[in-house]
């Protein structure tokens, strides 16, 4: 008898292990919005320092060569065969891709100044808004 006792008093009841499942499933509710929202956010933050991290070494192969490079691919080999490149200009061995997986798009001469770099964001497709909105480096 006391043995049956004992058992009884340590496990759970179908209740009780409901009980706890609707509250982790509850919690999990509320916060995974909250977690896709900051995800998000830390996203276009990257894709921005990304950005500002290329305006630097596009500014630092001007300086050494005289112009903008034909296409980003400058900043990592001299596929000019430059005389003047000091690169490689970036600490990568090939051009990162932005934080959605997409390729940055770089234009020579831009539009909006010297040069346009920017990424079309989570949709990948040119505009949006949101999450989908374009990150430039002229904004």
């Amino acid at each position: 008898m006391k043995m049956n006792r004992r058992n009884k008093r340590h496990s759970f009841t179908l209740i009780e292990v409901v009980v706890v499942i609707v509250i982790l499933v509850t919690l999990a509710g509320v916060a995974t919005p909250m977690y896709m929202k900051y995800l998000e956010s830390s996203r276009k933050g990257a894709a921005q320092t990304q950005i500002g991290l290329f305006k630097d070494a596009l500014s630092s192969y001007a300086l050494d060569v005289g112009t903008y490079p034909s296409d980003l691919t400058g900043l990592v080999t001299n596929v000019d065969e430059n005389p003047r490149w000091e690169g490689p200009y970036i600490s990568t061995s090939k051009i990162p891709t932005d934080p959605w997986g997409g390729e940055y798009q770089y234009v020579f001469p831009g539009e909006h100044g010297e040069y346009d770099l920017y990424t079309f964001g989570a949709d990948m497709q040119e505009g949006g808004e949101g999450k989908n909105a374009d990150i430039t480096s002229w904004d």
